[in-house]
């Protein structure tokens, strides 16, 4: 069963839009261990909601890891994703103030950057962002 994973991004510097608008990204750049943890389990077909950080703090899109994991030249795990469907945003405001959050790595690990979210919390992201 393909599980869900939640990706973080500085809107300035790589957006939904940008994802969008070139079909395909390599998801580089995160160095935490726990976060390179969850890069390392996705798997084809798994989908990812896509997260932006800085003014926004919302949930904004949905895509597909389309690789498996694979070494770049910094020796760091990386995916290549490509865009699903641009989302009604949920903020991290609107997160905060559901009950089923409260442990959610989002709210507990901010500066985690990437994130498996458990399947509970799946639906109610999906219900939220129709």
């Amino acid at each position: 069963m393909e599980k869900y994973y939640l990706l973080k991004t500085e809107p300035t510097e790589y957006s939904y839009d940008d994802l969008e608008r070139e079909g395909k990204t390599v998801w580089n750049g995160v160095k935490n261990p726990l976060a390179q943890k969850f890069i390392k389990s996705m798997k084809v077909g798994d989908k990812v909601f896509i997260y932006h950080t800085g003014n926004e703090k919302a949930i904004v899109g949905l895509g597909e890891v389309v690789s498996q994991p694979y070494l770049d030249e910094n020796n760091l795990y990386v995916v290549d994703v490509k865009p699903i469907k641009r989302l009604k945003p949920l903020t991290l405001k609107e997160i905060k103030s559901i009950p089923e959050f409260k442990d959610f790595y989002l709210v507990k690990m901010p500066r985690l950057s990437v994130m498996e979210v458990p399947e509970n919390l799946v639906k109610l992201i999906l219900e939220k962002t129709q």
